[in-house]
């Protein structure tokens, strides 16, 4: 009997180190990230040194760049750094599984690389004209070994919105993490000049979506299970060229709090990330004008713009176990500006 337990731990240890090493073949055959910092093979969780902050990632001015909205973030320069090859995980949310809203590229595709990097089965959802950049993180995704589901759709829409979660569900066989992510994002230089039309297209997408698809999903999710919404120093400190999406971050942060105070009555913990200046193509596809896409970042503390891949640690905890008592909080990742 002990030489049968024997021969079939080895059997076991054998099958682990066969599946380890598929997974980083399948890593080391993906595109790398044009991050000009990163030494071959330092990622996010084992850096060898200390490293000014400041100096880690590109700073601007960056070159001239616009895109048509939604626009696509592989034709960024530098292309930003979402975690591809400098985020590792160490199995935080395994088994979980997880909808990332605007999961293709920016802040959403940052925390659905690591949440797959942690363990996790992760669906996003995305526009169809954003289909290449979501092939990327699907492929990165199943690079883990985990299963992924694309979900291609717009969340102005209400029944789509409900299908989507549905979907989710079912592909992912259940559903623990929500992260509500995807947003509108179009100046205007004078109040003039925001349409009904402009309005009504940021509130649905930034604040409708985010009800229709948070009132689908609670009932889906056990106790246990965790929400996440992407508010922004825009609802602290609000610019004046971005008065509708100011708006709705504003309604993001007070939803949630109050959301937070329901769900936990199901064992549900519901919090905040704001963002503060990060590199995502929401900026060169008419978030900024011109000239403050060129010199994004310049005034954080640091300098620079952050990259999807800082915020990435934080979804990732307020969506692991280690968060079990935050909730109703604001995470701030402002670049040195703060939230009050």
């Amino acid at each position: 009997m002990q030489t049968l337990a024997v021969r079939t731990l080895t059997g076991i240890v054998a099958s682990l180190e066969i599946q380890e090493q598929k997974t980083r073949k399948k890593r080391s055959e993906l595109p790398r990230s044009n991050h000009p910092q990163t030494e071959p093979g330092m990622t996010m969780n084992d850096k060898v040194s200390l490293s000014d902050p400041r100096d880690l990632y590109p700073a601007p001015p960056f070159p001239d760049q616009p895109q048509a909205a939604p626009g696509l973030a592989g034709k960024m320069a530098p292309v930003p750094d979402h975690g591809e090859q400098s985020y590792r995980g160490s199995g935080r949310l395994t088994g979980r599984k997880a909808l990332v809203t605007g999961g293709d590229s920016g802040i959403g595709r940052a925390a659905a690389i690591a949440f797959a990097r942690e363990g996790a089965d992760v669906a996003i959802g995305y526009l169809p004209d954003e289909e290449a950049d979501a092939k990327e993180v699907i492929r990165l995704i199943e690079a883990e070994g985990r299963r992924a589901v694309a979900l291609s759709g717009d969340i102005k829409d209400e029944t789509w919105c409900r299908e989507l979660v549905e979907k989710a569900v079912s592909g992912l066989g259940g559903l623990d993490i929500l992260v509500i992510n995807a947003g509108r994002q179009q100046y205007r230089e004078k109040i003039e000049d925001l349409s009904t039309a402009d309005f009504d297209k940021t509130m649905k997408t930034n604040l409708y979506a985010l009800h229709w698809i948070a009132q689908a999903s609670v009932p889906h999710m056990p106790a246990g299970s965790a929400v996440i919404t992407t508010a922004s120093i825009q609802a602290y400190q609000p610019s004046p060229i971005l008065l509708d999406y100011a708006t709705t971050k504003a309604g993001i942060v007070a939803y949630t709090k109050a959301l937070a105070k329901q769900s936990i009555e199901r064992g549900i913990r519901a919090n905040v990330v704001a963002p503060g200046p990060v590199w995502t193509v929401l900026q060169p596809s008419g978030g900024q004008p011109d000239e403050k896409a060129k010199n994004f970042g310049k005034d954080s503390d640091f300098g620079r713009p952050g990259q999807p891949v800082e915020l990435a640690p934080v979804f990732v905890l307020l969506a692991s176990e280690e968060a079990s008592f935050i909730n109703g909080e604001v995470y701030g990742v402002t670049g040195g500006k703060g939230v009050a």
